[in-house]
């Protein structure tokens, strides 16, 4: 009776913390966040000069890559990527020349010679190139890379309806070993109302044909608070998944956000989506499901096996997390290439001009198709780190004259509700994110976010965080 009434207790609790704490916030895949970022108009030389004070006088230096790959034949309706639909298979060559045309001014522009130590090719849809087309861009952008293949971290997401035995062996001849596929869930009522349907048997073939070929870490991405989704379906989802025993599961958060994304994340209504502890109570039964099953958690919205290079990351605190998401190594450059790709040189963000037209039309000038970035100042980079620390470690410590004196006292206050509810603890100088505070780590970050507390915030700029 008094288990009973103990669980009774927590689940009081944690549907009030909830309540509290279910803000919006962003999901800080950098810092400063987009929004903040000052650069409307970031010149060439400006971004080139942060990429030269972090490199010196080196002559080769690795470097991670994100190629965006924006094409896509339907629309997912859950989906937050910048993409372009399509049918027109035409446009994949004038594409990825386009991409090539953009590597090559970097390493016109480049002060040393660029080992591409990871590789990401995200979407859209990769795999809605055809596989010859995507050997032939490898082929010439790979050509001078080394090719010890098991130093790499070469990976890709893939469309498990159209991805192809061809596009697994070439793919993997480049020298590619991780994938992460699409699943977001199984059941036919979600999949109808987020346009995206796929069958089990569609995963289930292209997943044991990739290890059978050799891909060493397979990710199921996974969505929770879709239109429609129940416990059951998430149970129902996350046992199907289990039965693979793929090596890393993201389980993504829904960010219904329509007054940005447009009218594709209206093809349901409100109603239709789980809320606050409903929509909680989604992904805290997946958890549970995993962590029973062998799988820890990593990060925010992570789980991998303890064999796995992303859990052996976390667990030496290696991790790192950029805008591919997390990783397991940190290299001092990304060189994002395609349209809407954000690149990072510590130093400095840059973004791609996100249309199409306009991002060719700045290659066809010779000019890197830069829309937008940001120049971090000295307190940016300070601040960085600390949020960088929680969202990788789920902790931090705030050494340093120049952080003490000047956010210290206005970090601590803003925190204070969530030490004392029990979410964070401090003990000297270190802050760490207690147990019950991991769904809440956006929160605890928001906390040193200065731009964040500078300006007003607009209740419709970020997703929930909850």
């Amino acid at each position: 009776m008094k288990s009973h009434k103990n669980v009774k207790f927590q689940t009081m609790k944690t549907v009030s913390l909830i309540q509290k704490y279910n803000v919006p916030g962003p999901r800080y895949t950098s810092y400063p966040t987009v929004p903040f970022w000052e650069n409307k108009e970031l010149s060439t030389l400006k971004w080139m000069q942060t990429i030269h004070r972090n490199f010196g006088e080196n002559k080769t230096v690795e470097i991670s890559v994100y190629i965006h790959l924006p094409f896509c034949e339907s629309l997912c309706t859950f989906c937050g990527c910048h993409k372009r639909i399509t049918k027109n298979h035409t446009l994949e060559t004038p594409y990825l020349t386009s991409v090539e045309k953009e590597w090559k001014l970097y390493l016109k522009r480049l002060p040393f010679n660029p080992i591409i130590k990871e590789l990401h090719l995200g979407g859209g849809t990769p795999t809605f190139f055809s596989a010859k087309n995507l050997d032939q861009f490898l082929t010439k952008f790979l050509k001078d890379q080394p090719k010890e293949i098991n130093e790499l971290e070469y990976s890709f997401e893939a469309h498990p309806t159209n991805t192809t035995e061809e596009h697994l062996t070439i793919l993997h001849k480049h020298g590619f070993r991780r994938l992460s596929l699409g699943i977001q869930d199984y059941n036919a009522e979600v999949q109808i109302a987020i346009h995206r349907i796929q069958s089990i048997e569609q995963v289930t073939f292209v997943h044991e044909l990739a290890k059978k070929i050799g891909y060493t870490s397979i990710s199921h991405d996974l969505v929770y608070g879709l239109p429609k989704q129940t416990l059951k379906h998430i149970e129902y989802t996350v046992n199907e998944t289990l039965k693979l025993r793929p090596e890393r599961i993201s389980l993504y958060s829904y960010a219904h956000v329509p007054w940005i994304k447009g009218n594709g994340q209206r093809g349901y209504d409100e109603k239709d989506l789980p809320k606050n502890e409903e929509k909680r109570a989604l992904y805290e039964r997946a958890k549970a499901l995993f962590l029973a099953n062998g799988y820890f958690e990593i990060g925010m919205d992570h789980f991998a096996l303890e064999t796995d290079s992303l859990y052996i990351a976390f667990k030496n605190k290696k991790l790192h997390r950029n805008f591919m998401g997390y990783t397991t190594q940190f290299t001092p450059l990304l060189i994002g290439l395609g349209m809407s790709s954000i690149s990072d040189s510590w130093f400095g963000f840059s973004q791609n001009h996100k249309d199409l037209s306009l991002y060719i039309q700045q290659l066809e000038k010779d000019k890197i198709p830069i829309e937008r970035g940001h120049i971090l100042s000295e307190d940016d980079l300070l601040i960085r780190k600390h949020i960088l620390d929680l969202m990788c470690h789920f902790e931090t410590k705030m050494n340093g004259k120049r952080y003490a004196e000047k956010f210290y006292d206005a970090t601590i206050s803003r925190l204070k509700p969530l030490i004392d509810d029990g979410l964070v603890t401090i003990s000297g100088l270190e802050i760490s994110v207690t147990e019950t505070g991991i769904p809440f780590v956006r929160n605890c970050c928001m906390a040193f976010d200065q731009k964040l507390h500078q300006t007003e915030i607009q209740s419709n700029l970020f997703s929930q965080t909850i």
